[in-house]
This record gives structure tokens, C-alpha cells and sequence, in this order.
């Protein structure tokens, strides 16, 4: 790629970079996202107090200058639980969404400049996926797989494979027929150039919306795994574990439940606010007013 191509590409995203943090609901999607991540990235220093660490002595306390968030029913503290937990939440729908971005799009690309019988069944493979909810999908995974970070990664990634492989083979049936890939053709250009150079560049926006609002749904999947009890094994802390363990102490200790859900809706709805404002930047009728 020339240098004009590459300050063409740089000046674009930072265009579209400030259009996304000029718009209020896109951008108050953002300091939720931020203070998320800040928190888990900060959590050995933030954290009061070891999240594994069990005083039985203060088991059920309520929120006091000792403990800011309560303690569980082992007496850890809720709030050093909490912000260790995050990581867990934002590690396994990261990578498990990257994974699904890179295997499904890889997928849908080759799939629709292939065409012909070779798409038709890889298709109908992704529609038997797209067939299955994702959390029984990934309740099915996880049961064979067993309970593990890098098994849920895996069983969130299968659930997201369908849907981004078709949001990256839609756009390839019209650009492999578009005049600058036949001029790539003609030239003599391998297809796997003509993949990654030509038409991946024209579909990585769309790649990005889906993972954004995806991310939302993996951290959903990964809560209620491990509040059935099919996610990370304890004691270390994850926010569907910590439901699990306040849910039966709900009627006289609600903050145990309470905490870890506001922080999964804080999480959720930053990512689903951020994908929305990605959405419209990235939508042509915008530009075009």
C-alpha cells in the first residue's frame, strides 16, 4: 500500500473517529466501555482487598467503610471480587469474538468469491449454526469441552461464527464483480491478493460494527454460563459466578446480586451504544447528508 493510500486511510479513520465521539449517546457508550476496562486493568491496585481471600468472621456483611460493596457469604470482599471479575468478562468476549471476526469473515469471504456449489453448502452449514440459540450452543460446547477460559472462548467463538461470515460474504457477492477486481484479475493478481488487499478493506467496517454489538452478546453468554455453573470454575471471580453465589441470599442480602448485574447492564449497554454510533458512522446514507 503507497503512502497516499495509507494517509488516504489514516485521515478517513480519524474522520470517522471524531463523528463517533461528537454524538452524546455514542459517546457516553464510551466512558461506560472506558471505566469498565480501566477497572479491570487496575484491579491489582484498585482491588481493596485479595478477591480470594475469605474472612468467615465477616460472612453477609453489608456495604460499611470495611467493605464498600459487602462481603459474600465466605467473607470476600464484593468490590476486589468485582473488579477481578471484569477481567474474565472482557477477556473471554474479546477474544472470543476476535476469533469469531477472523475465522467467520474468512469464511464468508471465501465463500462468496468462490460461489457456486462450494458457497450454497458452506452456507447452509452456517444457517444449521445460525439454527441453534447461542447460549444452548455454547452450553452444549462447554459440556463437552468442560469448564475452562480457553473452552468458553471457544464455545462463544462457535456461536458467532454464522452470523459474521454471513456479514462478510453479503458485500463480496457484489465486489467481485466490481470493475477494479476484475482489473486485478486481468493483471494476473493471485486471489488470495485480491482477497486481503481488495476486498477485505471494503468490509472490515462492517466486521467491526457486528463485533462491537457481538461483544455485548458474548459477555451475556459468558455471565449465564457461569451462573449455571458451565463457565469459569470458582473461586475465581467472574460476575455470572457472583450472581450465582448472591442468588441464594437474595431476600436478605440483595447487594450480592445486585453489584455483579449492574456491572454486566454498565458493560452491555456501553458496547450496544458504541456499536449503535459505529452503525451510523459507518452507514453511506449518512455521509451522504
Amino acid at each position: 500500500m503507497t503512502d497516499v493510500a495509507l494517509s488516504a486511510t489514516s485521515s478517513s479513520w480519524r474522520v470517522m473517529a471524531g463523528r463517533l465521539l461528537s454524538d452524546p449517546t455514542t459517546l457516553a457508550g464510551v466512558i461506560l466501555c472506558t471505566i469498565v476496562v480501566a477497572g479491570a486493568l487496575l484491579a491489582p491496585w484498585l482491588a481493596p482487598r485479595d478477591p480470594l481471600e475469605q474472612n468467615i468472621l465477616d460472612r453477609l456483611a453489608g456495604p460499611s467503610s470495611d467493605y464498600l460493596l459487602g462481603a459474600d457469604q465466605f467473607g470476600r470482599d464484593v468490590l476486589s471480587r468485582l473488579l477481578w471479575g471484569a477481567r474474565v468478562s472482557l477477556l473471554v468476549s474479546f477474544l472470543s469474538i476476535a476469533g469469531a471476526v477472523v475465522v467467520g469473515g474468512a469464511i464468508g469471504m471465501v465463500s462468496g468469491y468462490i460461489g457456486g456449489r462450494f458457497d450454497l453448502a458452506t452456507m447452509q452449514v452456517m444457517d444449521v449454526l445460525l439454527s441453534f440459540p447461542s447460549l444452548i450452543l455454547g452450553m452444549i460446547m462447554v459440556a463437552l469441552l468442560g469448564s475452562s477460559v480457553a473452552n468458553l472462548v471457544i464455545a462463544i467463538a462457535l456461536t458467532a461464527i454464522a452470523p459474521f461470515a454471513r456479514i462478510a460474504r453479503a458485500p463480496v457477492l457484489v465486489l467481485k464483480e466490481r470493475a477494479f477486481i476484475e482489473a486485478g484479475r486481468a493483471l494476473g493478481f493471485s486471489h488470495l491478493r485480491i482477497l486481503l488487499v481488495h476486498v477485505l478493506p471494503n468490509i472490515v467496517t462492517d466486521l467491526l460494527v457486528m463485533g462491537t454489538l457481538w461483544m455485548a452478546t458474548a459477555v451475556r453468554t459468558e455471565a449465564s454460563l457461569s451462573f449455571i455453573g458451565l463457565g469459569v470454575k470458582p473461586p475465581t471471580p467472574t460476575w455470572g459466578g457472583m450472581m450465582r453465589d448472591g442468588f441464594e441470599n437474595i431476600l436478605d442480602q440483595a447487594w450480592l446480586c445486585i453489584w455483579p448485574g449492574l456491572a454486566i447492564l454498565v458493560l452491555v449497554l456501553g458496547l450496544n451504544l458504541v456499536g449503535d454510533g459505529l452503525c451510523d458512522v459507518t452507514d453511506p446514507k449518512a455521509e451522504a447528508q
